[in-house]
């Protein structure tokens, strides 16, 4: 339709070098994906299951709610937490976004 603004010429010049150009774009964007995407997730991922099989009993924890307390009993995946005296509560270890400081409890 508007093959009047290129010249046949020009045009199967870009076709014939355009195989190579896009074969390296889809590799620099597989790298690109790679790097700033999954390879820091997968980091993440496997620092957060670190954190989660080191819980043991007495540690102070948050959740992914906002709940502070300490751990009173640990199973394969559950967790019950004091998050007041006489107040207990069970969540999955999953849920876990960090560990505290002894004694962040108390000062809070």
């Amino acid at each position: 339709m508007l093959d009047f603004f290129i010249s046949p010429a020009h045009a199967q010049e870009a076709a014939a070098g355009g195989g190579i150009a896009q074969i390296v774009m889809l590799v620099g964007f597989v790298l690109i994906f790679y790097f700033l995407l999954w390879r820091p997730q997968a980091k993440r991922a496997k620092q957060h299951k670190q954190l989660v099989s080191n819980l043991d009993k007495g540690d102070e924890i948050v959740i992914g709610g906002g709940l502070v307390g300490r751990i009173t009993k640990v199973s394969d995946e559950f967790l019950t937490i004091e998050i007041s005296e006489g107040t207990e509560v069970n969540v999955q270890k999953n849920a876990v976004a960090a560990v505290l400081p002894k004694g962040t409890i108390k000062s809070i």
